[in-house]
């Protein structure tokens, strides 16, 4: 008896397996189409049946054929992906912003912070009280730069306090917010939030500085000496200051949880197992930043990463590295520069802390300490802070916590 059994083809079946089933293909490969098969085989099965068991299997092989590609494919972008990251420059994120009531330093002058129209790209920290400066004791004018280039400085404000309240003018990158919880005025605000910023803006703290100097009016008249200049900066904001330090009015350089990129240290993309995908992805393309056989390109940062360390070598003036010791991602190239740096006074001060340093603990923690020092010591001619760092029996060089390197420093 004929026995008249309706199926459907499988999608992607080869046409010729298709045949060998007696199964006429579906057109479109898509629709289900109704054929008959007649008769039984030897084992009794109807033909129909066993047409439609093989074809299940093949299907099945098909998709686990398939899925097995598509599982291929995911684990050599996920690995590409994974490379990528691995050879991206951390990003460098500045220290918690402060809580509570704005930090005034612990120095004789207590500080306040505040901004200035004349330089409204920053934020100003200054003695609250400048009636003990004149033209016998003027305030030295440095210049600050935030870690990722960004354009606020909050979470350095008891560093930066710290440094004013100890006899200087600071101008730091990002503007200042009436209200903000580092400024007068209690919670909200903020000293600028994001965007990124240029090393330009240094030398523009101290352009401003210059003129209100000579201007009469002016809180700043006759108060400030523009001629003792620092520049410095956490992460990108040091390779900002190392990149504005050839300008003859810089006085010396702190470089922060920083230094140089240094060429080639980038870490080679490896294959995944089995080989990565010939074009790169799915759709023929390089992920992005990838270059074939090599590392990803360096992102830009705030105009930053265009510093070579050619610019090591056009440094006129004291130079001193203060990092976070082996686990600081800026330690390599800080110690690159260190050792390449041969022409001007240079120290290199190590403590294990790691990237985010210690600007946002009270009055800077040990960072604090350390900048202020040097700068006392090189802007004001202070000696007793310069035993910090001269000497065989230097302070850094007995202080347990913190290793100390140093080049033409006696």
């Amino acid at each position: 008896m004929h026995m008249a059994y309706y199926m459907r083809c499988i999608p992607d079946i080869k046409e010729e397996r298709q045949r060998e089933l007696n199964c006429p293909m579906c057109g479109d490969g898509t629709q289900p189409v109704k054929y008959c098969l007649a008769g039984r085989s030897s084992s009794g099965n109807s033909l129909a049946t066993l047409a439609w068991q093989q074809l299940n299997a093949e299907s099945l092989r098909l998709e686990e054929s398939k899925m097995f590609q598509r599982i291929c494919l995911l684990i050599c972008a996920i690995s590409l992906i994974a490379a990528i990251a691995a050879a991206q420059p951390a990003p460098a994120q500045g220290p918690p912003a402060p809580q509570g009531p704005p930090p005034t330093g612990s120095g004789p002058y207590p500080a306040i912070i505040e901004g200035d129209p004349g330089v409204s790209g920053h934020t100003i920290y200054r003695p609250e009280n400048m009636s003990a400066f004149n033209q016998k004791n003027p305030l030295p004018v440095v210049a600050w730069g935030n870690g990722g280039c960004a354009n606020s400085n909050r979470s350095y404000a008891p560093f930066l306090a710290e440094i004013a309240s100890r006899g200087f003018l600071v101008v730091a990158i990002g503007p200042f917010t009436p209200g903000s919880a580092a400024g007068r005025g209690g919670a909200g605000g903020g000293m600028g939030m994001g965007g990124a910023t240029k090393s330009a803006q240094l030398l523009e703290a101290l352009d401003w500085a210059t003129a209100e100097n000579k201007r009469q009016g002016s809180k700043y008249y006759q108060k400030l000496d523009p001629s003792k200049f620092a520049v410095f900066g956490h992460s990108c904001g040091g390779l900002q200051a190392l990149e504005v330090s050839p300008d003859p009015r810089v006085t010396t350089t702190l470089v922060m949880d920083s230094g140089v990129v240094t060429p080639g240290a980038m870490p080679k993309m490896q294959a995944p197992p089995g080989g990565a995908p010939k074009a790169g992805g799915p759709e023929g393309k390089m992920p992005a930043g990838a270059q074939p056989g090599g590392a990803p390109k360096m992102p830009a940062m705030g105009g930053a990463m265009a510093v070579g360390k050619d610019i090591l070598q056009k440094l006129h003036s004291p130079v001193i590295y203060i990092n976070g010791g082996e686990k600081d991602i800026a330690y390599a190239n800080g110690m690159d520069d260190f050792a390449k740096i041969d022409k001007v006074p240079v120290a290199m001060a190590n403590i294990d802390v790691g990237h985010g340093g210690t600007y946002s603990q009270p009055n800077g923690g040990e960072f604090g300490k350390v900048a202020v020092a040097w700068l006392q010591w090189t802007l004001k001619k202070d000696e007793t802070a310069g035993k910090m760092f001269t000497g065989p029996s230097c302070g850094l060089c007995k202080d347990t916590n913190w290793k100390l390197e140093k080049k033409k420093i006696d």
